[in-house]
């Protein structure tokens, strides 16, 4: 019999929450089941003038970014839908734009659809901005003072949250849980003896649903 225990896999994941006028980033470090927030913002392009010098900015930036955190994966949002067929074509290019410059550093590309990061998050594909804001607090034991005021940052952080569930305890944004019990039971996190990001969730879910 085989002793020995299995290395720990290590990841510092590169969320980015892709915008034309505001682009969210976000940085997380794993190991193992821990996670770490490294550094999340929100890059504000909405002052210069025209598409493409955004676009541009937003390329030459998330280079930056990788060189600076070395970062061993993308994690980003696509399949974004708005009733504005424009609106619509200039998001999928800030998409690409992002994918593009991940690509230029040869880091490998994870997209998840909006719905499957609420799901991820929250046990709700169809969860507000703010409760995702809130419930990456709890998880991350991130002080108020250092809550960002836009919401691109978290929504970036939700996106690299999301993939390290992902590594873990793949999430599926078919059939979402209809109340938070349902939805920690259907993850096996009702268990108060697990650790890391289980036991994390488990006491986040109770404290969002004492309030409720």
């Amino acid at each position: 019999m085989n002793t020995m225990n299995k290395p720990v896999r290590s990841h510092r994941i590169l969320g980015i929450d892709p915008g034309t006028l505001f682009m969210g980033w976000a940085i997380l470090d794993t190991e193992g089941q821990q996670v770490s927030l490294v550094d999340f913002d929100v890059l504000d392009v909405h002052k210069l003038d025209g598409q493409y010098p955004r676009l541009q900015r937003e390329f030459f930036f998330l280079q930056e970014l990788i060189d600076r955190y070395h970062p061993t994966t993308l994690a980003i949002e696509t399949q974004y839908v708005d009733k504005n067929p424009q609106t619509m074509i200039k998001i999928v290019h800030a998409q690409g734009v992002a994918i593009a410059a991940a690509l230029s550093r040869d880091i490998p590309v994870n997209e998840y659809s909006p719905m499957k990061v609420k799901m991820a998050i929250t046990g709700n594909g169809h969860s507000t901005k703010s409760q995702v804001a809130d419930m990456l607090q709890r998880f991350l034991h991130i002080p108020d003072d250092k809550m960002p005021k836009k919401l691109d940052a978290t929504d970036a952080l939700a996106i690299a949250y999301c993939h390290f569930l992902q590594l873990r305890l793949p999430v599926s944004a078919e059939g979402g849980a209809k109340d938070w019990t349902t939805f920690a039971k259907r993850k096996g996190l009702t268990d108060k003896s697990l650790t890391g990001p289980n036991a994390q969730l488990l006491a986040a879910l109770a404290t969002v649903k004492k309030k409720k």
